[in-house]
């Protein structure tokens, strides 16, 4: 079930200082994923200091569940409160990726390759911004998209302003 948003909030004293370990909070999350046959796509973290949110985004062939994000939110949660990467209050939300996601980061690029993509330059490659296909994936900093059946263009990933996914049903 593409959406859901199961959470755990959790308050530490306000006055201490707040220095987040992002790349242990997304060490854990893979971990987590990984033991429940999901996959990690991406952990963001939003808001301001007075109400920091930590968003965790999980997927599989076929969508994820409810139970899915819940279970993770769980077991992430308690994790997070004994490995502290994250002093201070915030509030963690778990969810699906969405079926018209934005695209931003390399793995993204390679872990939905073979959906349907929509990529806006920000320097036209000849006369065209604004490219829709297939992703193919992604190498040495290049995106790789199928425009049909015998073209794949490539774009440096510097040059992508904006990527989405495109829903198909």
């Amino acid at each position: 079930m593409a959406g859901c948003r199961p959470f755990n909030e959790r308050r530490i004293h306000p006055h201490l200082t707040m220095t987040v370990d992002l790349e242990k909070i997304e060490a854990i999350a893979e971990r987590v994923a990984a033991s429940e046959g999901l996959t990690l796509i991406d952990v963001e973290l939003k808001g301001g200091r007075s109400n920091p949110l930590l968003r965790v985004y999980i997927d599989r062939p076929g969508g994820v569940s409810h139970g899915d994000c819940a279970l993770v939110s769980e077991q992430l949660s308690a994790i997070l409160d004994v490995e502290d990467p994250f002093p201070g209050s915030y509030l963690l939300e778990v969810s699906s990726p969405g079926l018209d996601r934005q695209i931003v980061k390399p793995r993204e690029y390679r872990y939905f390759a073979g959906r349907r993509a929509r990529i806006v330059l920000r320097e036209p490659l000849g006369e065209k911004k604004v490219f829709e296909g297939r992703l193919v994936g992604f190498d040495e900093g290049r995106v790789q998209l199928g425009l049909d059946e015998d073209q794949v263009a490539e774009f440096e990933l510097s040059n992508i302003s904006k990527a989405r996914l495109l829903p198909e049903l």
